[in-house]
């Protein structure tokens, strides 16, 4: 039986095929609604229909999204760091001949680490095959670690079988890794190279370095830190937990300790007060009785010069940025339980809110997720958002058993849109 995850079977000519997808490749881009030829693999011809519908063509660049500090941070955090000396042990001697790449991304397809001989890594520049870049199908078409990470199966995809055809020099092999307590999709590990990699070896090997990755994991569970938490989503007054305890602050204590969670760094005593008070010439005694006020409720937490939080507080609303970061909209939204803050005008707070807010709205409008969308005009302040509604209209299947239901709410909302205002 052929295996329909490898690009090759045996005895195959590599030229010939890498001829005759090509020509399919051509044909289909050329009129993307027409079917794919059955000299197409299905798992590759699937794949380009999801590339056509949302790429704007078959040749670009894939967006790089993080770079510099935001990408050190982000890689330090994810938990494949732990895993990447066993990446770099079981696949570094293979990247380090001059002819291969390791790379792994995380579950959004962003490129944590692209390791290897520094001439592979150059050209690989050239289609932004850098740490950073998004390799999702929805940013990248047909590729080994986006295509792995949407099937959630281990693929290797051969030359001319990627969908941009600025990637059709290379072929690759990427399998999914999971966190071995959860089973949530932590992202890929990939092989890339040559025409050499398309046998089964190279499919095998990422396999089996996945699965070796997930044993590692099982085996050595992170040590969550002594963290506290921070619920302020949704909340007038936030509410700080910590070892069982639960201490609901008043207005002022919440922004304040919302605004350090948010610069753990510090900041200055003007700083503060500034981002508490905006403009307005307050006495410096008046932000220090406020402080001295929250380290007698909740001893430990302050330190100063520069005002900081001395142990780390985690927060409802980083919650909900690090799913987006990690691609699940539709989890994010859930997490979402209300604006931050709502009711505070501290301008350090309305700015956090606003940010958040905004995110995680183009976010929903972004992903073309049905249950994201159904998610976000279901709360309240989603249910007059008209370009939502619009947009779920859009993606709902003609037979849905709501659609007539979202069709007339959007109707609602156009018309009272399009009222002018009396005056």
């Amino acid at each position: 039986m052929v295996n329909p995850w490898l690009a090759l079977t045996a005895g195959a000519d590599p030229v010939a095929r890498s001829r005759a997808v090509r020509g399919a490749h051509a044909e289909f881009v050329a009129r993307p609604g027409r079917d794919v030829s059955p000299r197409v693999r299905a798992v590759v011809a699937d794949s380009w229909r999801r590339s056509a519908a949302v790429l704007p063509g078959a040749e670009f660049t894939a967006p790089v999204e993080l770079a510099d500090a935001e990408l050190d941070g982000y890689r330090r955090a994810h938990p494949l760091a732990r895993a990447l000396p066993l990446f770099r042990e079981l696949l570094g001697s293979i990247a380090d001949d001059g002819a291969h790449l390791l790379a792994v991304c995380d579950a959004a397809g962003r490129l944590l680490w692209v390791e290897g001989h520094a001439g592979m890594r150059g050209r690989a520049e050239h289609m932004n095959f850098v740490p950073g870049a998004r390799w999702d199908e929805r940013h990248a078409g047909t590729n080994a670690p986006g295509t792995a990470l949407a099937l959630d199966h281990a693929v290797q995809i051969f030359a001319t079988e990627h969908y941009n055809r600025l990637a059709q020099r290379w072929t690759c092999a990427a399998a999914p890794v999971h966190d071995p307590f959860t089973g949530r999709l932590l992202g890929a590990v990939d092989i890339t190279g040559g025409d050499h990699l398309a046998g089964p070896h190279s499919l095998a090997l990422v396999q089996a370095t996945a699965r070796a990755a997930e044993a590692q994991l099982a085996a050595e569970p992170p040590v969550p830190p002594a963290v506290r938490t921070l619920t302020a989503l949704g909340r007038d007054e936030a509410v700080l937990a910590a070892d069982g305890r639960r201490l609901r602050l008043g207005r002022r204590h919440s922004e304040i300790v919302l605004l350090l969670a948010g610069h753990p760094d510090g900041l200055t005593g003007d700083q503060l007060a500034t981002a508490l008070y905006g403009e307005r010439s307050l006495p410096p005694v008046t932000l220090r009785a406020e402080l001295s006020r929250l380290r007698r409720l909740a001893g430990g937490l302050l330190a100063s010069r520069p005002y900081r939080l001395a142990v780390p507080v985690e927060t409802d609303a980083t919650a909900v940025e690090r799913l987006l970061a990690e691609g699940e909209v539709r989890e994010a939204v859930r997490a979402y339980a209300g604006p931050l803050l709502p009711s505070s005008e501290a301008p350090g707070v309305c700015r956090m809110r606003r940010l958040l807010e905004d995110r995680l709205r183009r976010a929903v409008l972004g992903s073309g997720d049905a249950g994201a969308l159904q998610l976000w005009v279901d709360a309240p302040w989603g249910e007059d958002d008209l370009e939502v509604w619009e947009r779920l209209l859009v993606v709902l299947p003609r037979g849905a058993a709501h659609r007539g239901r979202v069709a007339a709410r959007t109707g609602e909302l156009r018309a009272t849109f399009a009222q002018p205002a009396r005056g």
